[in-house]
């Protein structure tokens, strides 16, 4: 059997290729679909050597959906637009840029409706921090803050999705643009 030839890298940036190669191949196949072995490959590591740094398949999940939000946190801006217009607005142009993220959440997100699914209770969590979020920022702006949260994420989800289905037929931020104008009405 052939040697695999491996590189050492500090175990931080060892960890950044782990994410990043799991993170394309999520977005490809879905949790379900991820080999072990096949993140292993990219990185040039044993199957051992990865679990090393990351524990179990599902905590690599975890850190890949993880690292995922700490980008957009950093990408948006800390702290956040306190407008919620503002603050849609840039997660959408934020999302525009990275189709390949954005399919990977939605994979996981419909994935994780099953209740046995690693990442379930972590999508669960997530949905009621940002409807909290949403709704608190919706206040100054709407009567029933919580239903325009509800409303927001809907519509976002939606437009991501026929985006991700007909990206060259799509402006993502264009759709949105225009659903704001209904959320939100005309921007002053």
């Amino acid at each position: 059997m052939a040697r695999r030839e491996r590189s050492r890298l500090p175990a931080e940036q060892r960890r950044r290729q782990i994410i990043e190669a799991a993170t394309a191949l999520v977005a490809e196949r879905g949790f379900w679909g991820l080999s072990m072995q096949d993140v292993a490959d990219a990185c040039g590591l044993t199957v051992p050597g990865l679990l090393h740094h990351v524990g179990s398949k599902d905590g690599l999940l975890i850190a890949v959906l993880e690292h995922r939000d700490a980008e957009d946190r950093r990408a948006v801006g800390d702290p956040p637009p306190a407008d919620v217009r503002a603050l849609c607005a840039a997660l959408v142009r934020r999302n525009a840029t990275q189709p390949e993220i954005v399919r990977l959440f939605a994979v996981l997100a419909a994935e994780s409706l099953a209740p046995d699914h690693p990442a379930h209770d972590y999508f669960a969590r997530r949905q009621r921090t940002v409807l909290e979020s949403l709704t608190e920022l919706a206040r100054p702006v709407a009567a029933r803050p919580e239903a325009l949260a509800r409303q927001i994420v809907a519509t976002m989800d939606g437009l991501q999705l026929q985006w991700l289905r007909a990206p060259d037929e799509t402006d993502l931020v264009a759709m949105w643009e225009a659903a704001a104008e209904s959320l939100f009405g005309a921007a002053g």
